[in-house]
């Protein structure tokens, strides 16, 4: 059978350079194209990644306050159990009237015969193991956030060099005392350094001269040490007469 001349099926035509030149066109501009997805996908995610965290940052603190707050109140209120069991459903009447009674506390306990009586609750609990131990312990806790500056366990923030030269800690004066020698008394300060928050901590004896007294309250003291250092001020002033020891005291050692 005869086979007709110059027919060739489509398939076995040869390539020209034209086609060559699209299909590279064609690969190029792919790629450039799943480039330019990817770029705008990572830039997407970055974006959103920023945003997200922005978010978490901004209602982070107010979800601990909010659940802080929450549990507080829920601690305080309770007087809600009583009202509930006698058939009182009044919403917040508990919380106010749990406020009320501690602020009442407050005011009979600072009067003569309320101090008589804490006095004497306080010899009793103090007579009982274990016990005892618990509720001092508990009380020191308390009173280093007293009001009241004659009962407060911290009192005043301090700075001294703790560990070694050059370095600073943070603490508290707790008590002063003073060291008899055969030539001179000295004048030590007790200064409590928290290790881990306010419940855990080392004690110090400095001399009254080395310590180094800012203009810090005791609440701002607490509050520098609970936050981990977040909350420290930028600046740290001394009143002239601590500058005037820093400075004979610098001398000396030199």
């Amino acid at each position: 059978m005869a086979m007709p001349i110059g027919s060739k099926r489509d398939d076995e035509m040869p390539s020209t350079p034209s086609s060559h030149h699209d299909d590279s066109d064609f690969k190029r501009s792919s790629t450039h194209l799943r480039s330019g997805r990817e770029a705008f996908g990572k830039v997407i995610r970055s974006w959103a990644s920023k945003k997200f965290m922005t978010g978490c940052v901004i209602l982070l603190p107010i979800a601990i306050t909010f659940y802080t707050t929450c549990w507080l109140i829920q601690f305080v209120d309770f007087f809600s159990p009583i009202y509930f069991h006698i058939g009182i459903n009044i919403f917040g009447l508990g919380f106010v009237t749990s406020i009320s009674f501690i602020f009442l506390v407050g005011v009979f306990m600072s009067s003569w015969l309320g101090a008589s009586i804490l006095r004497l609750g306080e010899w009793l609990i103090k007579q009982m193991p274990f016990i005892g131990h618990i509720y001092n312990a508990s009380k020191q806790i308390s009173s280093a956030i007293s009001p009241d500056q004659k009962t407060q366990a911290f009192k005043e923030v301090v700075i001294i060099r703790h560990p070694r030269l050059g370095e600073y800690a943070i603490g508290f004066i707790t008590s002063t005392l003073v060291l008899q020698s055969y030539s001179v008394d000295e004048e030590l300060c007790c200064v409590f350094i928290p290790t881990n928050h306010l419940y855990v901590g080392d004690i110090f004896l400095v001399s009254s001269k080395d310590v180094i007294r800012p203009s810090l309250s005791v609440r701002e003291g607490i509050e520098i040490v609970v936050s981990g250092g977040m909350s420290m001020p930028q600046i740290f002033s001394i009143t002239q007469t601590e500058n005037t020891q820093l400075n004979r005291s610098q001398s000396s050692r030199s």
